[in-house]
């Protein structure tokens, strides 16, 4: 509620209470963080909240996930999943894209932000200079959607649709649409888009 509401401070002083009282951090993240987080994107896509404060819930997360982090104990450190993430090239409305991106980072996934308007050879070029694991692609406009089927192709083309799972994401992009351009995973919440990826990635 802290998180929602705009208190940094506040969420702080919660994060440092609930590790007193023996809360798993993975708990605190989850339950109380990301949660938190989950509901100022509702309230963005409801327009009762705009970017500016959606950028002051994102720093009341990050502080309290300053507080929280070093407590978590990683049996995987060594290798954090790896993901390109991008909004498709004609299109610059990326707040729904960034909601993604605070998310997974906040989740312990290592996120390359290619920012908006990416040319679609860059995602591809970017995955394979970081080794990544996932592509993620987003858009806001019907007109560019048609570019997350053409980044599939280029993989192809190139004979990498193997080494890479692809999500995608966005005002008009559906599970069918998914479906017919071979999207590995279509999710529709910045929080959903997480637990796809982990899943998706426990499964390789």
């Amino acid at each position: 509620e802290n998180l929602v509401e705009m208190e940094p401070e506040r969420v702080v002083e919660l994060c440092n209470e609930a590790l007193n009282l023996g809360i798993l951090p993975e708990e605190i993240i989850d339950n109380g963080l990301i949660a938190g987080m989950d509901e100022v994107g509702n309230l963005y896509e409801e327009e009762e909240y705009f970017v500016p404060e959606v950028l002051i819930c994102a720093d009341a997360l990050y502080a309290g996930l300053d507080v929280v982090k070093p407590h978590i104990t990683t049996e995987d450190a060594t290798k954090p999943i790896k993901v390109v993430i991008g909004v498709v090239q004609g299109d610059t409305h990326d707040i729904g894209k960034n909601l993604v991106k605070i998310m997974m980072g906040a989740s312990g996934i290592d996120v390359h932000d290619l920012g908006r308007d990416v040319p679609l050879e860059q995602f591809i070029e970017k995955a394979e200079e970081i080794e990544a694991d996932f592509i993620g692609m987003s858009t806001l406009m019907t007109t560019t959607m048609d570019g997350m089927e053409k980044v599939i192709k280029m993989l192809e083309e190139k004979g990498l649709r193997n080494k890479y799972k692809v999500f995608i994401g966005g005002g008009p992009i559906s599970q069918s649409f998914a479906d017919k351009i071979g999207a590995d995973i279509y999710t529709n919440t910045a929080n959903e888009a997480v637990r796809r990826v982990k899943e998706v990635y426990g499964g390789l």
